[in-house]
């Protein structure tokens, strides 16, 4: 596709790019093979400067150098400067997808590295926006009054993010608990207020640093849904509420989310109590029989609601045979077994559950196997499509022999 090189910026970023050759080129392949690269280049003009080192460009650090990377970044902004602060933040980011997304393009990243790291980028940023919004509010008004040490509240990931399987647009489901407790739920500031208020506007504070938007952009979509009672729900719960709620009120499907969830910033103490109560929960008794009608249920409801209606093509994750079958499948199973095969609660991502699945004999390798390839393939093409800003609607020839594959297996798995 063509570049149109003067969207990028003003007479600096061309005077870069002139005296730059190799960085030229570099943008030319990179905006020709992705539409989405293109448009992130066009609002980040500063993402030029990643063009200069094609080793660092074609290099996705891992965690710890991420987290390194961007302790770097802000230890030279004042930590009450909240709007420099986000504008590193968004630039990290930038940066970062970008070195994921040419990596992927050129062949350095498989799918299953390419989602680590796009999740690792996450956890990162949300590990920083939680420090910046706790020291914010910790000097308006002292940090809570507690009987342990550490901040007392965690962020915990559901969905992409908790199974580890960010793409490049996804948003970020998340769920704020807390574990405030003891003879005074005050801050200790000079203007004191309650806990539950302070714990509150963090969890506020925390989704305006990624919603807001700036010169940037957003850092991410948030989805705040699956907290208990949703929307009409608490924006940050304790957990004792929240344990309670899971076992007297939530519904299959909120067992369902519960299986890809964990923690992914915060209270380590917190994040410890939380894994205890999402086995004791996830190895509740359960119907088997009841629990794969109400899972069939509601993934038969997403299927009308937001499938391609038979409008001429397949859609990768809602139609039938598509991503979301897989998962349901999975997720099913978990809630069937887990009671006797714990090892079952381990992990959050679908495709270290299918070889749990597997490992356990709960289902056939050849079947497991051929789930994980077909997982594969959808999140790899999806991935592509992102990149080039294409609808997640495929041709109705395309994927047929892994269509056919998973709708097998669905009928046999959920319908037997």
């Amino acid at each position: 596709m063509p570049v149109d090189i003067i969207a990028l910026g003003p007479l600096t970023n061309l005077a870069l790019l002139l005296e730059n050759p190799p960085a030229l080129g570099e943008l030319v392949v990179l905006c020709g093979a992705s539409p989405w690269i293109s448009e992130q280049m066009a609002r980040h003009p500063v993402l030029l400067d990643e063009l200069l080192d094609r080793a660092s460009l074609y290099t996705a650090p891992d965690k710890a150098r991420l987290h390194d990377e961007l302790r770097q970044q802000v230890a030279r902004l004042a930590p009450d400067d909240l709007e420099a602060q986000m504008e590193a933040l968004r630039y990290f980011k930038a940066s970062h997808v970008l070195r994921v997304a040419a990596s992927e393009l050129v062949g350095r990243l498989p799918l299953m590295q390419v989602s680590d790291n796009l999740t690792w980028i996450a956890e990162v940023i949300l590990e920083q926006v939680l420090a910046v919004a706790w020291a914010d509010l910790s000097n308006k008004y002292g940090e809570p009054r507690r009987d342990s040490t550490g901040y007392g509240f965690a962020i915990f990931g559901y969905g992409k993010l908790g199974g580890i399987e960010l793409g490049y647009g996804s948003d970020l489901d998340l769920v704020f608990l807390h574990d405030s407790a003891g003879s005074e739920q005050k801050t200790a500031g000079a203007k004191p207020v309650d806990n539950n208020v302070f714990l509150t506007r963090l969890g506020q504070r925390i989704i305006h640093m990624l919603e807001t938007f700036t010169a940037a952009g957003v850092l991410y979509e948030v989805d705040m849904r699956l907290r208990p009672s949703g929307n009409s729900g608490l924006l940050v719960s304790s957990l004792d509420a929240f344990a309670d709620y899971q076992r007297s009120e939530a519904w299959t499907w909120e067992h369902q989310a519960l299986v890809r969830a964990r923690v992914v910033a915060g209270d380590a103490d917190l994040a410890a109590r939380f894994a205890k109560v999402r086995e004791q929960v996830l190895a509740a008794g359960r119907e088997p029989v009841t629990v794969r009608d109400e899972v069939r249920a509601m993934r038969e409801r997403m299927r009308a609601e937001l499938g391609s209606r038979g409008g001429g093509g397949f859609h990768l994750k809602q139609d039938p045979g598509g991503i979301v079958d897989i998962e349901f499948m999975v997720q099913y199973l978990v809630l069937r077994w887990c009671r006797e095969h714990p090892e079952l609660l381990r992990w959050t991502d679908t495709i270290r559950l299918l070889e749990t699945l597997a490992a356990s004999a709960l289902l056939e390798a050849a079947d497991a196997e051929a789930l994980i390839e077909a997982y594969q393939q959808y999140r790899a093409v999806a991935h592509r499509l992102t990149l080039a800003e294409a609808s997640s609607v495929i041709g109705d020839d395309k994927l047929k022999p892994e269509r056919r594959m998973v709708t097998a297996l669905w009928k046999r798995v959920m319908q037997s």
